[in-house]
């Protein structure tokens, strides 16, 4: 029998890693959740794509990845064609919480990230998903003067156990594969942070403060 507390959850998310570096901390602190992470780009990647099943295994999670534009020139991609790929990777479309990147990305900066964001929200705008709570990825570089950090202002600030901390690490390192010295391991966030939002339209009123 599920705890009254246990929720239906989604993580949507641009790049496989993303899931894990910005709310990994989450998805392991939450076992008992019914989790599912979506990821946009990639699919074709065989290495990347083997990691991301890998990664769901151990948070115990389901998912599907899509295969869109992820190339260096981060070309922008069309809105319309993004929020199908969100749909069709979906299996249903009624959550109690949906968590994704933030509007202006976790770091300076990530066109991917942005453009997943505002694919979300637009689409819980229309009523073509829905969810009892929006959750945004909430961290920040300085503008990059260092690596990103959980801001401690967010809806949502915590600081993982060491216990936590180390499963989350392992998954960057060791099943993403990422070396000691990369951006990625060295990055593991310690505290997780989310801006959480109930209305899709204070939703749409931060998004536009990002894309006026």
């Amino acid at each position: 029998m599920k705890d009254k507390n246990d929720k239906k959850a989604l993580i949507i998310v641009a790049h496989p890693d993303d899931e894990t570096l910005w709310a990994g901390g989450t998805i392991l602190d939450h076992p008992s959740w019914n989790w599912s992470v979506i990821c946009l780009t990639r699919k074709s990647d065989i290495k990347r794509s083997e990691n991301f099943k890998k990664a769901l295994k151990v948070f115990g999670a389901t998912g599907k990845m899509g295969d869109m534009d992820d190339g260096p020139d981060q070309i922008p991609l069309n809105m319309d064609d993004i929020k199908n790929t969100i749909i069709t990777l979906l299996n249903e479309k009624k959550f109690d919480v949906i968590i994704t990147h933030h509007p202006a990305g976790e770091y300076t900066r990530h066109l991917r990230h942005e453009e997943t964001s505002a694919a979300v929200i637009y689409l819980w705008h229309e009523k073509s998903i829905e969810t009892k709570e929006l959750w945004l990825f909430a961290y920040e570089d300085g503008g990059r003067s260092y690596l990103p950090r959980a801001i401690k202002e967010s809806t949502e600030y915590v600081k993982l156990t060491e216990n936590t901390w180390k499963q989350k690490y392992n998954l960057i390192r060791n099943i993403y594969g990422f070396k000691e010295d990369s951006w990625e391991v060295r990055t593991t966030p310690r505290e997780e942070s989310y801006i959480k939002i109930k209305d899709s339209v204070q939703a749409m009123a931060l998004l536009k403060q990002y894309t006026d």
